[in-house]
């Protein structure tokens, strides 16, 4: 017997189907997540359809902003980092790829649109719709779940939903009545787009229903190539194209066909494909699109391992299930399902990214543009690393809920060394490509810290070669002038400080991974230049500064400002805390305890005027708590640094506001870009009470929990449980911890605590105590 329960979240309706006979072991959390949240403003999350850490990322697209024209960046399109707008009226289709949560953006491969009617090639505007093949919708239709998406397309009369597999998407249209269906495969539309951006794109017709092809882009993956096999669940009728490349001059003698229409070979710079369809009223129209780094027949292998039928349902269901397995590693009882909703949705953003890449046969297409295999070497690859966010928690948190993973990603990293051509760990890693995006090489910190916690998959030795040898990198952002300094000088840098500032701390990553490997000499090296953060304090002011190269401080600066006094999203309050390795150093540096304390209390209370920030794209009123910026990560260690102080109670109580003011259940649940699970690592480990304060180390500080209780289950077999004690919202300070039934009188536990499977229990209190 099945029973349809239906679950009211803010704007969105959840759908889960309870099957009696397996009682309550059937999808009891995937209930909680909402994939809406952070869908607006700075979130820049998508609502669709992907299992965790999946290549396909099935998701509604409502507009075609463009990056740039005329050559100019036009800002509108950074809302669009991953495709969905909520605020938006229209969808022009779904599209296969996607980041989660980035402030910058790419993908958007293979937009699928189905229409009835005339046949329009072109998307439309969102002032005038009708003049494109895009179509109104409203949220209140619109369904997002786990692993599935619905809306009703208004113009057409048709039901879309979606699915996926770990390297498949699955569509399921349900259409009326109409002689004149089509289905569009729009191969322009990218995320990000602009004129040149589709290199080529190529469509080979199989047969009356099947489909394949590949498209490369010049984007910020600089040569990526993704490779497609589509297929109807009925033949369709009849097929063609419209090329919108205005520059194609030349087709040779191509010409002597008519080649867009009805012609099994399809290529070009800028495609828009179609098939049509005779349908009756409530058929469903199903389309599997299955995706592949390697080749199409690579495309069709995944299709065939992973979707072989046509039954949605089923496909969706093992995707929630997929869902539930990863979910069930963490069950928490909270004092509101409001906070379950936020935990578990965190849950899901932070098991999206990175993404599998590679074939069902272990296949995929390295930094070199050679192929490889990773299933021959024994390991899963991983692309999509934003390590200068996830580094911070995201990875620690798979140290303890994915160590499996966790390994096989390192050992992609160590991929990505081999494979580079300047030898380099990633600095963000995209589908065989390097980004270049953001500042210091925080790849060391993810090795450092797979070390530290005894991560196996991967070869130690190879990762501190690749460590060091990315750390003394002479061609990579100034580091021959860091090395000669001490310092990043102002003049060569624009973010000159908070580029010194990350570099110390990614040495003594360096520093920690030699010694516990016994390298004595790289240890004192990178030790020595993990020490290189005071070079650019200036005592005068109690600010990190810049300087020039006759270590002369910068004269003209504003502590306040975000943008063009040497650091990068983020000023230099914020930054003068970024030592996450070398708390107590930095206290004496700034003072001592007292000044120190004051300095953190002036952080979360001095009002941030807009215009510091305004003209900053990844900043925003949401994400501020006085001058305190969560929506930024260089600020996630600083509220767990009054530990370090005499008055650690005030981590507690910042943790839990922080908790409270930057997380919600709405389309605006997010006070800055996820960053592809950073955002909700740092809620997850907050919610249980301890976290990362610097990565590379095997140790977590202790905060304040928000679960009432919290059951971890371990890869290898234990349990480790948090229990807090008088947990209510009021209660906000913790008076004891005990770690299996004795007093701790530290403010940290270790990896070895969690993964040795026992008991945290935090028993709390209104009043703060020493």
């Amino acid at each position: 017997m099945i029973k349809r329960t239906v679950i009211l979240l803010g704007c969105l309706t959840l759908i889960a189907e309870t099957n009696f006979a397996q009682s309550e072991k059937d999808l009891p959390l995937v209930q909680f997540v909402k994939p809406i949240i952070g869908t607006q403003r700075m979130g820049h999350t998508f609502p669709g359809a992907t299992v965790p850490f999946g290549a396909v990322q099935l998701s509604p697209e409502t507009d075609t902003i463009p990056y740039s024209v005329d050559g100019k960046y036009v800002p509108d399109v950074y809302k669009y980092c991953a495709g969905y707008q909520y605020d938006d009226k229209t969808i022009v289709g779904f599209a296969h790829t996607h980041f989660n949560g980035t402030g910058h953006s790419d993908l958007g491969d293979f937009l699928v649109m189905p229409t009835v009617g005339k046949l329009q090639l072109n998307p439309g505007t969102a002032t005038d719709p009708d003049s494109g093949f895009r179509s109104r919708f409203s949220h209140k239709t619109e369904t997002a779940a786990a692993n599935y998406y619905s809306v009703e397309l208004e113009d057409y009369g048709i039901k879309a939903e979606l699915t996926a597999t770990t390297r498949v998407g699955m569509h399921q249209y349900t259409f009326p009545a109409s002689d004149s269906a089509h289905i569009i495969l729009d191969m322009t539309y990218n995320l990000y787009n602009y004129p040149g951006k589709d290199v080529w794109t190529y469509i080979r017709v199989l047969d009356d229903s099947t489909v394949v092809g590949y498209r490369q882009t010049n984007g910020w993956a600089k040569n990526r190539t993704e490779y497609f096999a589509m297929r109807f669940s009925k033949p369709f009728k009849s097929y063609g194209y419209r090329n919108y490349s205005t520059n194609e001059p030349y087709i040779g003698f191509w010409r002597r066909f008519d080649v867009t229409k009805n012609f099994p070979l399809i290529q070009g710079h800028d495609i828009r494909a179609y098939f049509n369809f005779n349908t009756t009223q409530g058929e469903k129209v199903k389309i599997k699109m299955a995706l592949s780094p390697v080749s199409y027949t690579g495309a069709l292998d995944n299709m065939k391992a992973e979707a072989a039928g046509w039954d949605f349902n089923k496909i969706k269901n093992e995707g929630q299930l997929a869902w539930e397995k990863q979910l069930e590693k963490v069950k928490i009882q909270t004092v509101s399902d409001s906070d379950k909703i936020n935990f578990y949705t965190a849950m899901y953003h932070s098991f999206i990214n990175p993404t599998i890449y590679m074939d069902v046969d272990g296949a995929y297409k390295g930094l070199d543009q050679q192929i490889h295999n990773a299933a021959e070497e024994g390991f899963t690859n991983y692309t999509t690393f934003s390590l200068w966010d996830t580094h911070r928690a995201l990875h620690p948190l798979f140290t303890i809920l994915q160590p499996k993973r966790a390994g096989d990603m390192v050992e992609s990293m160590l991929k990505h060394f081999d494979q580079s051509i300047i030898r380099m760990l990633p600095v963000w890693s995209t589908y065989a490509n390097e980004g270049w995006c953001m500042t210091g090489y925080h790849a060391v910190s993810v090795l450092a810290d797979a070390v530290a916690k005894n991560i196996a998959g991967f070869d130690t030795k190879k990762a501190l070669e690749a460590a060091v040898t990315t750390a003394t990198n002479p061609l990579y952002d100034n580091i021959p002038a860091y090395e000669k300094y001490g310092y990043i000088p102002d003049s060569m840098s624009a973010t000159s400080v908070s580029t010194t500032l990350e570099y110390a701390y990614d040495d003594w990553c360096v520093a920690q991974m030699a010694k516990k490997l016994g390298n004595e000499q790289i240890y004192q090296q990178f030790t020595k230049r993990a020490q290189n953060y005071k070079n650019v304090y200036d005592p005068s002011i109690g600010y990190m500064r810049p300087k020039n190269k006759a270590g002369q401080f910068r004269k003209k600066f504003d502590p306040l400002e975000t943008s063009g006094e040497g650091f990068i999203e983020g000023n230099a309050w914020n930054y003068t805390l970024y030592v996450p390795h070398d708390p107590k150093g930095l206290i004496a540096l700034l003072g001592g305890d007292r000044a120190f304390i004051k300095r953190l209390d002036a952080l979360f209370t001095t009002y941030l005027p807009d215009k510091y920030f305004a003209h900053t794209e990844d900043i925003t009123r949401d994400g501020l708590i006085g001058n305190y910026v969560h929506g930024n990560e260089p600020s996630h260690h600083i509220a767990y640094l009054y530990n370090w102080t005499t008055e650690p109670w005030k981590t507690q109580s910042t943790v839990r506001m922080i908790l409270k003011s930057q997380y919600h259940n709405g389309p605006d649940g997010l006070g800055g870009n996820d960053d592809t699970g950073q955002m909700s690592a740092w809620y997850i480990f907050s919610a249980l009470g301890f976290y990362p304060v610097a990565p590379g180390s095997d140790h977590y500080s202790l905060g304040s929990p928000l679960v009432k209780s919290a059951s971890i289950s371990l890869e290898n077999g234990k349990t480790f449980t948090v229990e807090a004690i008088n947990q209510s919202p009021g209660n906000v300070y913790v008076s004891k911890v005990e770690l299996n039934g004795k007093k701790l009188d530290s403010k940290t536990i270790t990896q070895s605590d969690i993964t040795s499977g026992g008991k945290l229990t935090f028993y709390m209190s209104k009043k703060h105590h020493k």
